[in-house]
């Protein structure tokens, strides 16, 4: 897997190369009061960068979540290779996590059964007035099934985007197919019910800074949350 992503750095550093006026970058900060992730509550407040570079619908994208006011908050650390066409998208993650089965935490440590390392593949299709998703757990430090074994967590989720009274909302349902200790679910499980609304806030003339509210309720933990963030970028 290692290989994989430092040939795709390859690939994307040499179009950058060949064709500089057709690579796209991005970088951006979100700040947030939780980090609730698929309807799982990750941590407090925390610090969330982007850092991305696309090619003619190639893309790799760096993403981290950093706690704030907790210590003991979960750190992470992913790598994501993306494929897009139309509304088609494909794509591999790696997820890197500061706790997990290796103790010292070592980011370079790839050991099928001592990393903090999570693998998951994506499928997914846009098509304009919903999305569709699907994720599954591949390799890494995945959960376990009822009968102990590797269960493969798999996600699916439905998004609905849509304008409303000056907002621009998504509405999201998720859910997990099977038994999994990554979600902590027995079996079929709807763990993610989310609305969310956003609205730029003009600084200047040129700048503005997006802001957003978000309601996630996990049906399956029957746990609730409500969270406020705001994004940097250039």
């Amino acid at each position: 897997m290692k290989k994989i992503v430092l040939f795709a750095m390859g690939l994307v550093l040499c179009g950058t190369t060949l064709a500089q006026e057709n690579v796209e970058s991005t970088i951006s900060g979100d700040f947030v009061s939780s980090y609730i992730w698929r309807g799982q509550d990750l941590g407090s407040v925390a610090v969330q960068p982007t850092l991305g570079v696309g090619y003619k619908g190639l893309s790799l994208t760096a993403w981290g979540s950093y706690g704030l006011t907790n210590p003991d908050d979960v750190k992470e650390f992913d790598l994501t290779l993306g494929y897009s066409v139309g509304g088609f998208n494909v794509g591999i993650t790696d997820y890197w996590f500061n706790v997990g089965l290796d103790p010292d935490a070592r980011y370079f440590k790839y050991d099928a059964h001592g990393t903090n390392h999570l693998f998951e593949a994506n499928i997914g299709y846009d098509f304009g007035f919903a999305s569709l998703q699907l994720y599954t757990n591949f390799a890494g430090n995945d959960g376990m099934n009822k009968e102990g074994e590797r269960a493969y967590s798999s996600y699916f989720e439905v998004n609905v985007p849509f304008h409303f009274a000056g907002f621009d909302w998504s509405g999201t349902a998720g859910a997990v197919p099977y038994a999994t200790t990554s979600y902590g679910t027995t079996g079929f499980a709807v763990t993610n019910l989310s609305l969310r609304a956003t609205k730029d806030i003009r600084v200047t003339e040129s700048f503005t800074i997006p802001i957003f509210g978000q309601a996630t309720a996990n049906p399956c933990s029957q746990k609730a949350y409500l969270v406020l963030g705001f994004t940097l970028r250039p």
